[in-house]
């Protein structure tokens, strides 16, 4: 039997060391760094689809229950003749057709603030979370400004969830009933959105 020497001894631990230890470097030195590219396959995506969502959205500022309350205004919002400064959290039905009544398909929710000094005009900060269907679940992300009395506004979908993950295109929302007194609309909304 060979006798191990002081120098094969060390040159076998390198060796050992350097077959063990060299991988974890490199996987150490790989989690340190901040983006890869990725294949869409590997998240399971498959080919981009075009989409085309119908809905009315439901936004009750009075009566028992309202789906829109103000949360915040500025100290000037009450002499502001568009309510500038004002911050609404709203939680909207979403419905097949326009009568409230109607088949809820999901909510809208989050905020609206009045954005504009000059007109009526909204910052839209809200998802559409569905609740009907294949979209049970989903949501889509609206980041826009809501020109109000415009005919037909139009506003980006930012994002999205479920099956709406990587989700983009935009909502055009038309005033389908605007009651002046209460407060109250119905918005009618065509949303075309991309999404896997």
């Amino acid at each position: 039997m060979a006798r191990l020497t002081p120098t094969k001894v060390h040159v076998f631990l390198f060796l050992f060391l350097s077959i063990i230890l060299f991988p974890v470097t490199l996987a150490a030195a790989r989690s340190d760094t901040f983006s890869r590219n990725l294949s869409p396959k590997k998240l399971g995506l498959k080919r981009e689809k075009l989409s085309h969502l119908h809905f009315y959205f439901h936004d009750t500022v009075s009566g028992k229950n309202p789906t829109a309350v103000p949360v915040a205004q500025a100290a000037t919002t009450n002499k502001s003749p568009t309510g500038f400064g004002q911050v609404v959290m709203i939680d909207d039905p979403l419905t097949v057709k326009p009568e409230v009544s109607s088949k809820q398909v999901g909510r809208a929710q989050g905020i609206y603030a009045s954005a504009s000094q000059s007109e009526l005009s909204f910052l839209m900060v809200l998802n559409y979370f569905f609740t009907e269907g294949k979209y049970n679940g989903s949501t889509l992300s609206i980041l826009g400004r809501n020109s109000v009395f415009s005919g037909i506004r139009e506003m980006p979908i930012v994002g999205g969830s479920g099956l709406f993950r990587f989700a983009r295109g935009y909502a055009q929302a038309k005033t389908y009933t605007n009651n002046l007194k209460t407060k109250n609309a119905i918005v009618e909304y065509n949303v075309y959105v991309f999404h896997y």
